[in-house]
């Protein structure tokens, strides 16, 4: 007589270079992150904030910013009522898509801890062959979502998780719409992350048009700010095209997603808690010359 299945199991890709290898170190260092952040009052229109965006580089550079995102979510929720937390993620795997990519595992490792992935809510998204298809190609090792599980486990340690890949569609925010209508209609509370840095800019990424150096820095910035003004403002539409216009995100349908699915639960406003780059964040610890940065934000949505 068979056993029982073994659990489909996607290990982790990143760990040991985004963020820490060791269990205990990982938690730890997840665990500084949350308490660290600064307390942000849930004054959100809609009583609570419902989702926001988290960057996902190496923890060194932009995990404090990815932290204060999801203590500010986590701090009102208490930990323990939230179902199913959904991390819509950039995509980094040079392969062509244009419907957002669901993994087929049924749990997710990282050093310190499993995440399980809410399977009905997949199974049921998966049905939307417009939208939505099972391609674990453009998860396999891609670090968008997994960097953000350790403190995800922490702030949630009940809730299953929904990773969606995002690729920059126009109709990127139709996927985190179709995606908070399924989970109202099974009756779960969800939180809402988009895991995207913003602009990349330097001779690292081939993009440096305001040349090099510290003013040039500061006009990628700016490129940062039109972009964030977007997503306060909640104009959801304007995310993608603004995007490719400017090249301000690596994640803007993951961004679109993230927003569509807030407005669907309720929401009507963002608010930018923290606004960084890698040039700024590594001058304590690993001063760089100021030729290339990424910019990193934390928002919520409300």
């Amino acid at each position: 007589m068979a056993g029982p299945k073994p659990i489909s199991l996607r290990l982790p890709a990143v760990a040991g270079m985004f963020y820490p290898g060791d269990g205990r170190q990982c938690r730890a260092t997840a665990q500084s992150y949350l308490d660290n952040a600064v307390p942000v009052a849930p004054d959100a229109p809609s009583g609570h904030w419902l989702g926001g965006i988290v960057p996902h580089a190496g923890w060194i550079c932009s995990g404090a910013v990815a932290g204060q995102t999801i203590a500010a979510l986590a701090r009102q929720s208490g930990g323990g009522e939230v179902n199913v937390v959904v991390i819509f993620g950039a995509i980094h795997t040079p392969l062509p898509i244009d419907a957002a990519a669901l993994d087929s595992h049924q749990n997710w490792a990282v050093p310190g801890g499993d995440s399980a992935v809410a399977g009905e809510l997949a199974a049921r998204l998966a049905r939307i062959g417009d939208l939505f298809r099972v391609d674990d190609r453009f998860h396999q090792r891609e670090h968008a979502i997994e960097v953000e599980l350790p403190l995800i486990q922490l702030a949630w340690p009940k809730a299953t998780i929904l990773p969606v890949e995002v690729p920059v569609v126009d109709g990127a925010w139709l996927i985190g719409q179709r995606t908070a209508r399924e989970i109202a209609a099974a009756g779960l509370s969800a939180v809402y992350l988009a895991s995207s840095d913003l602009t990349h800019y330097g001779s690292h990424y081939g993009f440096a048009p305001a040349g090099l150096g510290v003013a040039a820095l500061s006009w990628a910035e700016e490129n940062d700010k039109r972009l964030l003004r977007l997503v306060t403002e909640m104009s959801v539409d304007r995310i993608v095209p603004e995007v490719k216009a400017r090249y301000n995100a690596c994640g803007a349908g993951a961004i679109a997603a993230m927003m569509a699915a807030c407005r669907q639960a309720g929401a009507s406003r963002g608010q930018l808690l923290v606004h960084t780059n890698s040039y700024q964040t590594l001058a304590a610890v690993a001063p760089q010359a100021p030729d290339n940065a990424v910019g990193y934000a934390s928002v919520v949505i409300g």
